[in-house]
């Protein structure tokens, strides 16, 4: 099944930034997907090949917010990925935007991750 052109520039995209970005155990990568109704953020050591934390605007703990579309939903999920890295004593991670751009979502997701107390 042939791909679209929008999803070829992104993974095109995706190589090249994942060239450059890698997780290892002492700073695991976060990556980033954006779908058209969700957001996901996930932390992982690439070394290991482990997903060490995950959130969602799927997760239970993101159940109560209203709208889980839009640049807000985005942030709490940035927030609640450093809560989750903060019980896991993970405090510096690599940002992997994943072929997106760096706006919107997903630097919200970024934003919130970082209020949240994580270090990029």
């Amino acid at each position: 099944m042939a791909a679209s052109q929008r999803n070829l520039g992104r993974l095109r995209r995706q190589l090249r930034v994942r060239k450059k970005v890698l997780g290892t155990e002492a700073r695991p990568r976060v990556c980033v997907f954006r779908s058209n109704k969700h957001i996901y953020a996930q932390v992982i050591s690439d070394s290991e090949g482990k997903t060490l934390a995950a959130v969602s605007t799927l997760s239970r703990e993101l159940s109560s917010l209203k709208n889980r579309r839009g640049v807000e939903a985005a942030k709490q999920v940035g927030l609640a990925l450093a809560r989750l890295c903060k019980e896991k004593n993970i405090t510096r991670v690599v940002f992997d935007r994943n072929g997106f751009l760096f706006h919107g979502r997903v630097k919200a997701v970024a934003d919130g991750a970082r209020e949240g107390g994580l270090e990029f």
